[in-house]
């Protein structure tokens, strides 16, 4: 199957900053994809290139099968994009603006105020935007990037300024249309926003991606060993784990953190504590989140970088 997106070896300098520095990678038709990174890595610049807004200086990328450069018209036909500050006419209506997006897109009326009402924005939109809030500018952004139903939803921090409700929205948004078989790409420094939504992850850092791929398949390659977070009644009793078969590490974070060698060993494990005297009142496999997989990737390429 023909990805949705691809990057091939794409660099791109601003002056003396290289912004990405030979990026590969792909987003697979009707995914969710989630750049991971922090603010600097190359996420914003990855969307505009994507879009045909920016030139890369080597590389190949296609969307769709389409080249962004030489097919910018048709990509931008069948892509919506969320930018981080949303640019619109603000001496207008958000009425306007809408109507404006939607003759560009070929889209009608009524599928403009279906947007509008999905994103909670349609009781504003009589006002000039120039008066609208950073959330509502944002909620605006949102209708006008679906209005036209996109092939490729990009959304670069699409949360920013929203209240909690709202970013249900995005986040809702995002499974309605991945189940529909469109793909998205969303960038985010807030890991918690893609938890349980990544089909797969790509983690930039400072240009470069550092490692991609499914979370589980992920989890498996960082995280190898499993984790059982165990508590007792008497919780200093429990320092005496380190002294039974199986245990490769200990983290204390209020209850205890165990890495085994098998979780084969959790039933074992627990035996032995009460057999010692030992009260356990919590006894859990850890499922590594999308946090724990983010700083464990980091840690792994400080340590061979």
């Amino acid at each position: 199957m023909t990805p949705a997106i691809s990057f091939s070896s794409v660099r791109k300098t601003f002056g003396e900053i290289t912004a990405l520095n030979g990026v590969d990678f792909t987003a697979p038709a009707g995914s969710v994809t989630v750049l991971l990174g922090p603010n600097g890595a190359g996420k914003t610049t990855t969307v505009r290139l994507t879009t045909g807004a920016m030139i890369p200086d080597f590389g190949a990328i296609r969307v769709l099968g389409l080249d962004p450069l030489t097919d910018g018209d048709q990509v931008r036909a069948r892509v919506g994009v969320v930018p981080p500050k949303p640019a619109f006419y603000d001496q207008i209506s958000g009425w306007d603006n809408l109507q404006f997006a939607a003759t560009i897109f070929g889209a009608d009326e009524s599928e403009a105020r279906r947007a509008a009402e999905q994103f909670g924005i349609a009781h504003a939109l009589s006002q000039d935007v120039g008066g609208y809030s950073t959330g509502m500018r944002t909620r605006l952004a949102l209708a006008r990037a679906v209005l036209h139903d996109p092939e490729v939803l990009m959304l670069d921090e699409p949360t920013a300024g929203l209240d909690p409700e709202s970013a249900r929205a995005v986040l809702d948004l995002i499974t309605d249309m991945a189940g529909r078989g469109r793909t998205i790409v969303m960038c985010t420094h807030l890991l918690h926003e893609a938890e349980g939504i990544a089909d797969q992850v790509v983690l930039l850092e400072a240009g470069e991606v550092r490692a991609s791929g499914p979370p589980r398949a992920l989890a498996r390659r960082y995280m190898p060993d499993p984790i059982v977070i165990i508590d007792a009644e008497d919780r200093s009793m429990l320092r005496l784990i380190s002294e039974l078969d199986g245990v490769l590490a200990i983290r204390e974070e209020g209850a205890y953190h165990i890495t085994l060698d098998s979780a084969d060993r959790i039933p074992d494990l627990v035996i032995e504590l009460v057999k010692r005297g030992v009260r356990p009142t919590r006894v859990e496999p850890l499922e590594p989140t999308l946090e724990d997989l983010y700083f464990e990737m980091q840690r792994a390429h400080r340590e061979t970088g």
